[in-house]
């Protein structure tokens, strides 16, 4: 396989593992409606560098670049969103997401 074959393989895998690193944690949030142990500002900053990496992307035209940190930017700020929004609410878009 040439190189740029094995750069597309590298490129999905990591995309695959950073998207899905995500899910995990904002299923939990859904699920136990409970967010004190998740550090705000560890999930700003992390917001904030998946929307910089993005913007890099659309800079160099990279689809790969957008469409993943996109996703993960995505993913990032609906679990700071649900950390930031008061338990009421909170349980609110957790329900409409998961009614059980």
């Amino acid at each position: 396989m040439e190189g740029s074959g094995i750069a597309v393989i590298v490129g999905w895998l990591a995309t695959a593992a950073s998207v899905t690193s995500f899910v995990p944690q904002a299923w939990k949030v859904i699920r136990t409606r409970e967010t004190a142990d998740i550090s705000v500002g560890m999930y700003a900053l992390t917001v904030t560098g998946f929307l910089l990496w993005t913007a890099y992307g659309v800079l160099l035209g990279a689809w790969p670049l957008i469409a993943t940190n996109s996703l993960c930017a995505a993913l990032s700020a609906f679990i700071l969103m649900m950390t930031l929004l008061p338990r009421r609410e909170r349980e609110s878009v957790a329900d409409a997401l998961d009614p059980e």
